[in-house]
């Protein structure tokens, strides 16, 4: 009840039916990662995770969560944390932020334990024996940083950097004091770990060979397809404890292997693992401090990022600051001024999420491994090699908010995406994990992601060798495109069904693929991010081509769809409509037919032509985001209403933009911003996606958006706050300020950009390489003729 009420004095502030009073200004913080809440999003479905991590670091050292009896979660959530679960099974030294299926990564789980290791750890009857409550007020997270004391009595401290981890565990002197070293036991389980144990230089090291994302969705991609090895170093000696295998322990052995296997329905089998553990005298030294190094290439490789990052001299306080300091760096690059403590919070919570991936993959010394399974060195010019792309997502605003932050990085992230699709036989994959092409997810985000990067800045990387692979796979059916495996979900080939789509120009039900409705709206899409790219690379006929393609989305328009008006909906090969309710989600990917008609953003002017025009498109706007009674439907409201927690949505609100109606992107935005991102641990309702929807948010609070794919226009909503100053590398500059932001009022009166008066609510893409000054006059009722005539441009073919 509570909640309802807060959600409706929120649509009755965004209509300008209240006054409220003005928030506090604050300056800009000093210390913005002091205002992030790493909690927020690790329950209802948000799947991040609260541990220490460098800004897209390849170590995230964080807890692996399990339910103790009495709570209602068996196990933990995507990402390895779930606020609501109670039990912790041991802390890891991988995770990604945001992920959907079962999760990913959480390799090499360690826990400290005051029991005595009789039992093998993998084995059905030790049950929880090893596991600990855990309880929040005992528990602290910051950017860098990690602490929580278990119900067992041990002090857990975190801390990173970009390739090692650094602990600290404080026993009970009254208490046995081990360490087990979980290596099978990755979030989705193992086919092979070891483990070596060196009381003599107090070290243990070892390896876990996983993959399998999302495995259980097809009984091919039950598979491991990397190697992660760990190298950890103690600063107290220890006597060896002992390894297990399955439900056998050998106490007093230094070495050990085994893997829990993936089962019959792609997870970890029960009873199935393997690892060992070491034991310290709590009474001489309670307090146990370890370094930590991980490689994807060798042992060697850890030795050395350990070395090079986490030498003998570092401490655990050394690292935390100097993380820290990393993330008020990178956090600062956006400094905002002013707004409600919460909105601060969130607001530097959501570009904390939004610059975790994807992660480091490559050593210090330049090597990685690569898809081929061989040890690669960086590209000329490219500083890493990163891995963890989830393209479906973050091609839509992820990538171009890392990519203006910092273009170098973003270039690393294209020539990385290159790198892997020449290691993988020129398939670019969907949805790659480390060195795994694991095709989760439909379309072909690689051409609007590279797109997007080389619009905002990020120029340094093979863009004649990247369009043409792209080209090349966008032209020429292989027989991964012609394949099944994996589909639905997990299609092997980069654009599943392309000789149906190069025939009929759209993709017809029962082509390969997931959905073919939604697969055709990914494709054109794909086609104009290409498009783009090749206009960049200089291939004009390319480009033109390519821009033809992109509006077969009109071959799926039935202007009769239904009573209310046309839809883009599912066709049968033959050119006939099948029966099509806009409520149901067949032959679209997690979204309803009525949620995917709005998916046109390159091309809104021709899209709203087809509805009818400005008028029709805007009362059906009205009736997506609204109830009947006019309350808000953003979020949770049914197929017929918007779901601006996930993808397919998220770009429909800057659509009123573009019918004259700008007031009503604002109002939308901020309700939206207001229902579903809170200050609180369900303050991210869907999952995170490697930071996609937190960028969505961040992009948002500052009153702009990159609505389309592959281009660096941006289109106007209204800032969040008094004052944003974003700074990037080369010095450039973009400042934003909102007067009346203070008194939450959404609706732009009147902007300067420049110092000059405007009336048009976008930018052009120059804006975003020269920087500039914004100035917006906000207000709590609506200015119904600001930005009217002079809506935002579209680049669908010409007819």
């Amino acid at each position: 009840m509570r909640r309802s009420l807060l959600l409706a004095a929120s649509a009755l502030m965004l209509m300008g039916q209240t006054s409220p009073a003005p928030a506090p200004e604050a300056p800009a913080p000093a210390d913005p990662a002091a205002e992030v809440n790493p909690f927020i999003g690790t329950t209802n479905g948000g799947n991040v995770y609260p541990g220490a991590t460098m800004p897209f670091g390849m170590v995230a050292f964080s807890p692996e969560q399990t339910a103790l009896p009495g709570k209602r979660f068996a196990i933990s959530a995507p990402g390895g944390y779930e606020w609501r679960s109670n039990g912790v099974r041991g802390f890891s030294l991988t995770h990604i932020s945001g992920t959907g299926c079962t999760g990913a990564s959480g390799d090499i789980p360690i826990m400290p334990v005051t029991v005595p290791v009789e039992t093998s750890p993998s084995s059905v009857a030790a049950g929880m024996l090893y596991s600990s409550i855990l309880t929040h007020d005992r528990e602290r997270a910051s950017p860098g940083a990690y602490s929580v004391t278990l119900d067992n009595g041990v002090a857990v401290d975190l801390g990173a950097t970009d390739r090692t981890a650094a602990g600290r565990f404080t026993f009970p002197a009254d208490k046995d004091a081990n360490l087990l070293f979980r290596t099978s036991d990755s979030e989705v389980g193992s086919t092979a770990s070891t483990i070596r144990i060196d009381p003599t230089t107090r070290t243990v090291s070892g390896s876990v060979t996983s993959g399998n994302f999302c495995g259980y969705l097809a009984e091919d991609r039950r598979e491991s397809y990397y190697t992660l090895h760990f190298v950890a170093v103690f600063d107290q000696p220890f006597e060896t404890g002992g390894t297990w295998r399955d439900d056998m322990v050998q106490a007093g052995a230094t070495s050990g292997s085994g893997g829990t296997g993936y089962g019959t329905r792609g997870h970890p089998e029960a009873g199935k693992g393997a690892g060992g553990w070491i034991h310290f005298d709590a009474k001489r030294t309670p307090v146990v401090n370890v370094r930590i190094g991980i490689s994807y290439v060798d042992d060697a490789g850890a030795r050395a990022n350990l070395e090079r990052e986490s030498p003998a001299t570092a401490t655990l306080e050394t690292t935390q600051a100097a993380t820290s300091a990393a993330w008020n760096r990178a956090l600062g690059q956006v400094r905002i001024t002013g707004g409600a403590a919460d909105d601060r919070t969130v607001f530097y919570t959501a570009l904390y999420h939004s610059l975790m991936e994807p992660n480091l993959y490559s050593d210090a010394d330049g090597r990685y491994r690569g898809f081929d399974g061989a040890v690669h060195q960086l590209a000329q010019g490219q500083q890493a090699q990163y891995a963890n792309y989830s393209g479906w997502d973050v091609y839509r605003s992820q990538l171009q908010l890392v990519t203006l932050l910092d273009p170098q990085r973003g270039s690393d992230i294209a020539q990385s995406l290159l790198n892997q699709a020449n290691q993988n036989g020129g398939v670019w994959d969907r949805w790659t994990h480390l060195t795994g092409a694991t095709g989760v997810m439909n379309g072909d985000p690689s051409p609007p992601s590279l797109a997007a990067i080389h619009a905002f800045g990020g120029r340094a990387f093979d863009l004649q060798g990247a369009y043409a692979s792209l080209k090349k796979a966008a032209t020429v059916p292989t027989t991964r495109d012609l394949s099944r495996t994996g589909c639905p979900v997990l299609c092997v080939g980069q654009r599943p069904g392309l000789a149906a789509w190069m025939k009929h120009h759209y993709m017809p039900v029962g082509a390969p693929g997931w959905g073919m409705a939604s697969d055709t709206l990914e494709m054109v899409a794909a086609d104009f991010g290409l498009s783009e790219l090749a206009q960049a690379a200089g291939d004009r006929a390319g480009a033109a081509q390519f821009r033809r393609r992109s509006g077969w989305w009109r071959n799926l328009f039935n202007p009769n769809a239904t009573a209310e008006g046309g839809y883009i909906q599912p066709r049968n090969a033959d050119g006939s409509w099948p029966k099509f309710d806009p409520a149901s989600f067949d032959e679209f990917v997690e979204g309803s037919g009525a949620q995917y008609l709005w998916m046109v953003p390159f091309d809104p002017a021709g899209l709203i032509q087809a509805l009818g025009g400005r008028a029709t498109a805007a009362r059906r706007l009205d009736a997506f985001f609204q109830k009947p009674d006019g309350s808000w439907a953003v979020t949770k409201s049914g197929p017929l209403h918007a779901e601006l927690d996930n993808e397919p949505s998220i770009a429909a609100p800057w659509l009123y933009n573009f019918v004259g109606q700008p007031w009503k992107t604002q109002a939308t935005v901020r309700a939206a911003m207001r229902q579903i991102w809170t200050n609180k641990p369900g303050g991210i309702s869907g999952n995170d996606d490697l930071g996609q929807m937190s960028s969505w948010y961040v992009w948002s609070a500052l009153g702009l958006y990159p609505v389309y794919p592959g281009r660096a226009e941006l289109v106007l909503g209204s800032p969040l706050f008094p004052q944003a100053v974003v700074e990037r590398p080369d010095g450039t500059r973009i400042t934003i300020r909102g007067q009346g932001a203070a008194a939450n009022a959404p609706y732009v009166q009147a902007l300067r950009v420049n110092g000059q008066a405007s009336d048009r609510s976008w930018l052009p893409a120059d804006f975003v390489a020269k920087g500039g000054s914004l100035e917006f006059t906000l207000a709590t009722e609506p200015n119904r003729s600001w930005a009217t005539r002079s809506v935002p441009p579209s680049f669908g073919p010409k007819r």
